[in-house]
């Protein structure tokens, strides 16, 4: 009798994908409020849009996905969709105009963190029964003003951006919440996947929709279990009970490289490492002192060393790959002029917190910084938490320096420059959470307006030139010092083929995986 080999005894089942990932920062799962890395993953397999990408060729941009084809008016304000006829949600009923006109003006309506990327086209919970209107099998949008069409069409492909099951919503309304606190844990779509569970930081499941108009994915389960450390990844991944290790650090990635039966996928993400400073506070809000700490960072030293193959340095908002992008560098590790800086601004010795989730390269990013801000006199105390906790305090307002990592909702320069250099209202009472400028207390000046201009403007070139200098200016005053952009290395085994992570672009999608 012949045994079978322990290689053939740990492997998955044939139909099921098991992942390990940090999905500590999942708060909610409702398109119109997700905002996060991990739940964005969720909600690009459970939701169709009107547009979407296709996973195994991102290069083509946005394509027709429940709406199957739209025209423009002449003054170019006004989109109607056609519908995508025989698309149903995972409860069985039919996805139709009014499931779009509901979601969309629900997204508005609710006012969540994400909603910004709707209403900067003049969306208001008072206009929307006149600007988003279903006729029919058609559903059309009139903003405000006329914007590049791929500019509207590309932030439609955002989370916030899914298609919500109405009449299944509203059997579950709360009060006025529009199904808001039962979506939170539940899922109402008809995209490739339903969810089956969230268990918050340990794990999420997602179940094959049978009926998913581009065929029933190969993959009838997907598990992503949460798993912190990158030693523990690897080693499930080599045992074979996991198909991809998401987070493994450059020692565990050369540990796994070779190894029979393992692929090591790097991916040039669209995600940026940043570190911002709240501008409430009384000294870091001294223009000097801003720029000093941007050269109290060692960005070469931290590339080269623990982020080594995983980040690559990069110092403007708008990733590589993006329109507008510019690869000027001009900051570097400099403890001379940091100190000579802030001997300027009057300061001889400084104590500030660093909010920090809980994962590892953000750590270790973060006691690197508390090495080199020490050099200077500066203490820097690291307050650990995870994803929720952090962010909950970062959207408050309420840590005096954050490391954080920012990815891009659509891929359009704007929905970079719309949150970093962008902010109308600077008030506590706005509580314009989705804007990165908002939560640091910082007013953009100048730079609101020319964001404002730059998104309408029609000339690609032009507008091109208009993000650059914006980046520029932004380099010079704004607070945040922008170290990296991610380069996603994945463990993989051999056997999984048709996985992508979502390019710069969009999250990752399950449903072309075979094994």
């Amino acid at each position: 009798m012949t045994l079978p080999s322990l290689q053939a005894l740990a492997e998955t089942p044939p139909d099921m994908l098991v992942i390990a990932n940090r999905i500590d920062d999942i708060t909610t799962l409702d398109p119109a409020e997700s905002f996060e890395f991990a739940g964005s993953d969720v909600i690009r397999n459970v939701y169709g849009r009107l547009v979407n990408f296709d996973p195994l060729n991102l290069e083509k941009g946005y394509e027709p996905d429940l709406a199957e084809s739209w025209t423009v008016s002449e003054d170019g304000k006004t989109i109607t969709f056609t519908m995508r006829e025989g698309v149903k949600f995972h409860s069985g009923n039919p996805v139709t105009a009014e499931d779009v006109e509901f979601s969309l003006r629900r997204a508005v309506i609710l006012a969540k963190t994400p909603s910004f990327i709707l209403t900067q086209f003049g969306f208001t919970p008072e206009n929307v029964s006149e600007t988003i209107v279903a006729d029919g099998n058609t559903i059309r949008i009139t903003t405000d003003k006329k914007y590049a069409t791929s500019f509207v069409l590309n932030c439609l492909t955002a989370t916030i951006g899914g298609i919500v099951d109405k009449k299944l919503v509203m059997e579950h309304e709360e009060g006025d919440d529009l199904g808001n606190n039962w979506l939170k844990t539940n899922s109402a779509g008809s995209g490739a996947y339903r969810v089956v569970s969230w268990k918050p930081s340990e794990s999420v499941t997602l179940q094959a929709n049978e009926n998913f108009f581009r065929g029933a994915p190969a993959m009838k389960r997907v598990i992503v279990r949460h798993i912190q450390e990158s030693a523990t990844q690897r080693l499930l991944l080599e045992k074979g009970d996991i198909d991809i290790a998401r987070n493994l650090n450059p020692e565990d990635i050369a540990g796994i490289s070779g190894k029979e039966g393992i692929t090591v996928d790097s991916e040039l993400r669209g995600r940026l490492m940043y570190i911002s400073l709240n501008q409430s506070h009384p000294v870091l809000s001294k223009p000097k002192v801003v720029e000093a700490i941007k050269y109290l960072i060692d960005y070469t030293g931290m590339q080269d060393s623990f982020l080594k193959g995983q980040y690559t340095v990069h110092q403007s908002f708008l990733p590589k790959t993006y329109l507008g992008a510019i690869e000027d560098k001009p900051y570097s590790f400099n403890l001379e002029k940091a100190k000579a800086l802030l001997k300027e601004a009057g300061v001889e010795s400084l104590e500030i917190e660093a909010g920090v989730r809980e994962a590892q390269e953000r750590v270790e990013i973060a006691q690197s910084l508390q090495n080199t801000f020490a050099q200077a006199g500066i203490k820097l105390n690291i307050t650990i938490g995870t994803g929720k906790q952090t962010l909950t305090r970062y959207r408050a307002r309420d840590l005096d320096l954050y490391v954080g990592a920012w990815g891009p909702d659509y891929p359009d320069p704007q929905t970079n420059a719309g949150t970093f250099a962008y902010n109308p209202d600077n008030s506590e009472e706005a509580k314009a959470t989705g804007l990165l400028a908002w939560r640091n207390a910082w007013d953009p000046g100048d730079l609101t307006a020319k964001t404002e201009a730059a998104v309408i403007e029609g000339d690609r070139e032009v507008r091109k030139k208009m993000y650059e200098d914006i980046q520029r200016e932004f380099q010079a005053r704004a607070p945040f010092a922008i170290m990296f952009q991610k380069i996603e290395q994945t463990g993989r085994k051999s056997n999984v083929k048709n996985l992508n992570l979502g390019g710069a672009i969009t999250a990752v999608a399950y449903w072309p995986v075979t094994k």
